[in-house]
This record gives structure tokens, sequence and C-alpha cells, in this order.
């Protein structure tokens, strides 16, 4: 088993995570967000990779002949793909009504939004 998919998910993950707490946009952090979600895509296709494997629609193979992926995770990762888009695409729209009615996206001047 290969370790790099996961350093890779990783590396990902922690530079997202980096952007995120030093942005100082709404729109910057909105976008590190989505970096963030792109490391569970290589972290899930990691997880379901068989090197040599096939997959399993194909019906002249034999039960037991040749290693097959499993499908389940590729299809998780499509939907973890869908829900990050529609996440995304709902705090883009949050975020133009905070620039809409505040006039800014800088996270310290939204005074009105402090507990």
């Amino acid at each position: 088993m290969h370790v790099l998919p996961y350093l890779v998910a990783a590396w990902i993950l922690l530079a997202g995570c980096y952007g995120l707490a030093t942005s100082r946009d709404l729109i910057h952090a909105v976008g590190c967000l989505a970096v963030c979600q792109s490391a569970t895509y290589v972290l899930l296709l990691a997880v379901g990779y068989r090197d040599g494997a096939t997959a399993p629609v194909f019906s002249d193979l034999e039960p037991g002949s040749r290693p097959l992926v499993d499908p389940v995770v590729q299809a998780l990762t499509l939907t973890d793909i869908v829900v990050g888009a529609t996440v995304t695409a709902m705090l883009l729209a949050l975020v133009l009504q905070v620039a809409k009615r505040h006039g800014t996206v800088d996270p310290d001047e939204l005074r009105e939004l402090r507990g």
C-alpha cells in the first residue's frame, strides 16, 4: 500500500486549513474551505484504489479471477463532489448577501455580527 496519496491528501488539507486560518476575506475563506474539501476526494480515491483491479460491471469475468475495484468508494467520491459544490455555492451566496448589506467582506469589519 502506497503512502503518497495519503500524504498528498494531508498536505492539501493542511494548506486549506492554513489559508482558512489566515484569511482576511470571506471569499478567500470559502475558497480555502473548498480546498479542504478536495482533500477528501483524494483520500477517498486513495482508499478505493487497487492495483491491477478492474471495474466489477464486466460480465465476462469469472468470480475470483481478478481483483475488483469497490464501486461504493467511487460513488461516495461523486457524492462528496456534489455536496462540496453545493456548500460552496451556498456559502458564496451568503458572502454576496453580507457584501450587499454591510459593504465589506472583511470579517474584522463586520461589527454587527460580533457576539
